[in-house]
């Protein structure tokens, strides 16, 4: 009795201990109860749980693309690896940023390596632009942009918005990847656009060649696009195989998603958060006016401690407006002084304020920032925020026109006739800077008219001596003989 009971309670007891860890069987499996290892048991309880605290271990841990061996790899990685400074620099500009992107690379099942690629683009530079016009840390050009819905327009470009900026590079890379079936070739589709990748495979397999990565004839840039990938994964991947050193990012979020009901200045979102101007700018790249428009960002990103602090300061806030800016749109083609007078501005702050250089009219349909007025609480409308666009024309013009020489005219008396210089003038005609004209020679000149003037230059040649001016009926001096 005493033995049926201790061995008993002995069961009891390890079956309780097996439920604890999750482990036990169903009730009808009770007969096939195996002793367990408890070392084993825990070992797997660690790795089915642990999660790494660091950032970079999680992505080395979800690297998943083939590796690309080659001696252009060997050279991205001398390059990288004599610039500790510049590594340094580099992926501590990505702390805000990378978190976010590989919880969006896990949610896909894509290759954490891909977290990297901003490194190669723009250095995780949100505001970077190309020569090429490519902008963002993600390197879109405006027409991909506007493939993937990143809108582009005088107030917000959202190529450099943290958020989709990220989401539609993502999509990208799937749908590269899906055309291809291989990482590296979408990668260089990326770099160098899928119909050009695509007509160097159709190339190599016309010559019956290999059609992978390394055996395409690609321009310089996309041959190297790859191994720098490649070498900046081994650098994370072994830091201290390449003296590198990685700044400590932790394996939680940078910043908090903050919804926006009303417009704001980016002043008040910047005081009431307590996020110094450049953090906030960093945070929120697509942001390019002095005015966040809730109908077209109907959010922000600040830090997360901090997000917790602007939304309680306003909830409280009580007395100060929240915008002091709105838009107003052109009801017809303007000039800037006009358009200055209207809003209440100066000329020069209404052109600093919207990117309007001198010198140009703006044309009907136009938005432009200006102040707000003090009894006005309407926030800008979704179309006005979604579409604003400045659309400029010159205010003088250049006209070419045909004139003939008079007599003893010279590329200096021609130049004073018409206001134009005489280097210019004798360029435009092919001629020294000293040349005479024959009476009557067929000349050109370019003449700045008004925009929407004719332009109309009197026909009839004129003397050097004619175009002097009249003095009260006495006869004109003709300077030139008097010099």
């Amino acid at each position: 009795m005493c033995s049926y009971t201790f061995g008993t309670l002995r069961a009891l007891i390890g079956l309780l201990l097996l439920y604890c860890a999750g482990l036990a069987p169903a009730a009808e499996g009770l007969v096939s109860l195996q002793a367990l290892d408890v070392q084993e048991n825990k070992s797997l309880q660690v790795a089915a749980t642990a999660t790494p605290a660091d950032l970079w271990e999680r992505i080395r841990r979800g690297y998943a693309m083939p590796n690309l061996e080659s001696n252009l790899v060997r050279d991205r990685e001398q390059w990288y690896s004599t610039r500790p400074d510049y590594i340094f620099r580099m992926t501590e500009r990505s702390r805000k940023y990378l978190f976010h992107i590989v919880e969006e690379l896990e949610r896909r099942n894509m290759p954490t390596e891909l977290a990297l690629l901003p490194f190669v683009e723009s250095a995780f530079n949100p505001q970077a632009v190309s020569s090429a016009k490519a902008a963002g840390m993600w390197q879109f050009m405006p027409a991909t942009g506007k493939s993937f819905e990143l809108k582009q327009n005088v107030f917000r470009d959202d190529r450099r918005d943290v958020l989709a900026s990220t989401r539609a590079a993502l999509d990208y890379l799937q749908k590269l990847y899906g055309m291809f079936g291989d990482w590296h070739l979408a990668l260089a589709a990326y770099n160098w656009g899928e119909g050009s990748v695509g007509r160097a495979i159709a190339k190599n397999q016309r010559l019956g060649l290999p059609t992978g990565y390394s055996d395409l004839g690609m321009p310089q840039e996309t041959q190297y696009y790859v191994p720098k990938l490649q070498a900046i994964k081994n650098i994370v991947g072994q830091p201290e195989n390449f003296g590198a050193l990685l700044p400590d990012i932790g394996n939680h979020p940078y910043f908090k998603i903050v919804s926006i009901a009303n417009d704001i200045d980016v002043a008040m979102a910047v005081k009431l958060s307590g996020v110094p101007i450049d953090d906030f700018k960093l945070l929120n790249p697509s942001i390019n006016k002095p005015i966040i428009m809730a109908a077209g960002t109907p959010q922000i990103l600040l830090p997360w401690d901090n997000a917790d602090v602007f939304e309680k300061n306003l909830q409280d806030l009580k007395g100060p407006r929240l915008a002091s800016w709105t838009v107003w749109v052109a009801p017809s083609t303007v000039r800037i002084a006009e358009a200055a007078k209207q809003a209440g501005m100066s000329e020069l702050q209404l052109r600093q304020v919207n990117n309007i250089p001198a010198g140009m009219l703006i044309k009907a349909g136009s938005t432009l920032l200006v102040p707000r007025a003090a009894n006005s609480h309407k926030d800008v409308s979704e179309s006005v925020a979604d579409r604003g666009q400045v659309t400029l024309t010159p205010e003088m013009i250049s006209v070419r026109k045909s004139v003939r020489a008079g007599k003893a005219d010279t590329v200096a008396s021609l130049a004073k006739r018409f206001n134009v210089s005489p280097a210019n003038l004798a360029q435009w005609n092919k001629v020294p800077a000293n040349a005479k004209f024959k009476p009557g020679q067929a000349l050109v000149i370019f003449v700045n008219v008004q925009a929407g003037s004719t332009g109309k230059l009197s026909s009839k040649p004129k003397s050097a001596a004619s175009a002097a001016p009249k003095t009260n009926g006495k006869k004109p001096v003709d300077k030139q003989k008097k010099k």
